[in-house]
């Protein structure tokens, strides 16, 4: 952990440096790069890049510090999820010089594996995931594999959400049935018991609203999902699935505009904005955080500044701020984001640890 909070302090350094202003004149400049050294190109995963959550944070993060340094950034996406298609778009990013290349999602595993060696003069910065060559994991020193701990995440939305419902029951719909939305799901479930033992809520939580979709694609299928939730009395679901996710955002907004109480757990980044139904009314509770904007944003600062961790495997946990739910809350009450507060301190100094394991608790 040490060497991991190292190496993003000196990657907040680079940042930083690279952020810089010049004075011309005595009025600060921001800083260009006059020559771009490299371009910045993203696959994206099964989803779309406006998928509100995981693709679009991460292309984000990547277009932020493109635009910042001046350089031309690019995505696309596949026409499948197979390792050829995931090959045959970083092929084609590499051919039009796009030699910098983001990937997030866990199937890009043996594709990566490949590529890093193939191109050897290119960059990966791979998302959830490491590379591997058959079934051995080889992160290659033109690759950084980059970690979250997605468990924490979710406990502290968990506890957030029961003591802000205080009582009643809670859901999940989580997109494909893979280790980060899993310990997504675990974490909330967690967090939620933590609250009832701790802070005296009373949640329930019951299988039948615990469920995975199967894909991360089928808005209509996530609306049907929370319909029939919210019909069985669910007063907020926490969605880790894509566009799944957006057609349950859908479906609690169409309910709250009839004035039903139909509340949205986000997931990845603040989904707030995408919960607006009226005004300023949005239908996102709070959201469950992994900083997959940053985490991107940072390692092409690190290339921009020479510093590129190639060969290693960051993790991004609340104990360095890669995890956690938004600074601000509009749907939360003071005592709710206390609350995420403590347990979020709690988590950084080991006081709480929170499992990355299914145990005891539902699928």
């Amino acid at each position: 952990m040490k060497k991991i909070l190292a190496l993003l302090a000196a990657t907040a350094m680079v940042v930083t440096l690279a952020a810089g202003c010049k004075t011309t004149g005595g009025t600060p400049t921001p800083t260009t790069n006059p020559t771009p050294k490299f371009k910045v190109g993203m696959v994206t995963d099964a989803g779309t890049i406006d998928d509100k959550s995981f693709n679009q944070g991460t292309w984000e993060g990547a277009k932020r510090a493109a635009d910042q340094l001046g350089i031309p950034s690019k995505y696309l996406k596949p026409t499948g999820t197979t390792e050829a298609d995931y090959l045959k778009e970083i092929g084609n990013l590499y051919d039009s010089g796009y030699k910098f290349i983001v990937c997030p999602g866990f199937k890009f595993e043996t594709a990566i594996g490949k590529a890093q060696t193939k191109y050897p003069d290119a960059k990966f910065v791979f998302i959830d995931g490491q590379p591997k060559v058959g079934n051995v994991v080889t992160v290659g020193t033109n690759t950084v594999s980059i970690f979250f701990t997605e468990h924490e995440s979710g406990f502290i939305a968990g506890v957030a959400t029961a003591v802000q419902l205080n009582k009643g029951a809670v859901g999940f719909i989580g997109g494909m049935e893979i280790p980060p939305v899993q310990k997504f799901n675990w974490g909330f479930q967690q967090g939620i018991k933590y609250a009832n033992d701790n802070y005296g809520t009373a949640i329930t939580m019951d299988k039948t609203n615990f469920v995975y979709q199967g894909t991360f694609s089928e808005v209509a299928a996530g609306q049907q999902l929370a319909a029939q939730m919210f019909d069985r009395g669910v007063k907020a679901i926490f969605c880790a699935a894509g566009g799944v996710g957006v057609g349950a955002i859908n479906e609690a907004k169409a309910r709250a505009q009839k004035n039903e109480q139909a509340w949205i757990v986000g997931v990845d980044v603040d989904q707030f904005s995408q919960g607006v139904y009226s005004g300023e009314k949005s239908v996102i509770l709070t959201s469950a955080m992994k900083k997959i904007d940053v985490a991107t944003y940072d390692m092409i600062m690190a290339e921009n500044g020479g510093t590129f961790p190639g060969g290693q495997t960051l993790t991004f946990s609340a104990a360095n701020n890669g995890v956690g739910i938004p600074a601000t809350n509009p749907n939360l009450s003071a005592d709710a984001s206390a609350k995420a507060t403590e347990v979020t301190a709690k988590i950084k100094d080991k006081s709480i640890v929170v499992s990355d394991k299914q145990g005891q608790l539902m699928k």
